[in-house]
């Protein structure tokens, strides 16, 4: 399978420390990634390279066959769907959700000058019922709830039908309900034939939805492990990612991770 993105010998440096250290890593277009790791691990700095937000320092990043520092990434970014709370931040709050959607045709965050056409529009109400959010088409985004507005982000994400997606803790701070919504609509995503390849961070492996496939486990921002999930999400390697022993469980597709049962201290 060809491959949408690659890291090689790739260093991020920051006030002299390398936040990323000689990552090698590649996404094929057929594949669904989660990215974990504690804070500080440099889950966000692998998404903002990713996302041509940010350049490495050392090693060379490739993505959809075009290489960072030899591309205009204002011709590559409308291939790629991002979503994260710090872009939601930015939305107009006044904006509707039909147009917050819409407007990812033209890479822009709220309505100005753009001319839009029927199509566009079909397609954002298309997309809006696929993440059930066709009855808010025109509620303003700052009236919804985080978890309404995260599903928002997505559907803008992959309004434009991305080769790449990623996404930033989609499912931080929701509550149980909100959470599982999220994540039945995410595990469906995943698993249509059609979906681009997709990469996911989070902190935690009950977050990790159906129907992903691979996972890069990080620490200090060195790679711990990367390959298939079934294989490569153990404990041992979660114990290792997290500097502390870890008990993991799964159950029908879905994962849970506690600290690991410590034998009673003799009196």
């Amino acid at each position: 399978m060809p491959h949408v993105l690659e890291f090689s010998d790739v260093v991020v440096r920051r006030s002299a420390r390398n936040i990323v250290d000689g990552i090698d890593w590649s996404v094929d277009d057929d594949q669904r990634w989660v990215v974990l790791g504690a804070n500080g691990a440099g889950k966000t700095t692998i998404l903002q390279l990713a996302a041509t937000f940010i350049h490495p320092t050392a090693g060379t990043v490739t993505i959809l066959d075009e290489r960072l520092g030899r591309t205009d990434v204002f011709d590559l970014r409308p291939r790629i769907g991002f979503a994260s709370s710090a872009m939601a931040r930015r939305m107009p709050p006044e904006e509707t959700v039909l147009n917050t959607v819409m407007t990812a045709a033209y890479s822009v965050l709220g309505r100005w000058n753009e001319s839009y056409e029927d199509i566009d529009e079909r397609r954002a109400l298309r997309v809006l019922a696929e993440w059930r959010l066709d009855h808010l088409a025109d509620r303003t985004f700052g009236t919804l709830s985080e978890g309404e507005q995260k599903r928002v982000q997505i559907a803008r994400s992959v309004m434009t039908d991305p080769e790449l997606l990623l996404l930033d803790e989609p499912s931080a701070s929701l509550d149980l309900g909100a959470r599982e919504e999220l994540l039945q609509l995410l595990g469906g995503y995943a698993q249509a034939p059609t979906t681009p390849a997709m990469i996911m961070v989070t902190h935690h492996v009950e977050e990790i939805p159906v129907g992903f496939t691979h996972v890069l486990l990080l620490r200090e921002g060195e790679v711990v492990a990367a390959g298939p999930l079934a294989e490569t999400l153990t404990a041992a390697n979660l114990s290792t990612a997290f500097g502390m022993p870890i008990e993991l469980t799964s159950t029908a597709g879905r994962y849970a991770a506690r600290a690991a049962s410590q034998a009673p201290v003799a009196h």
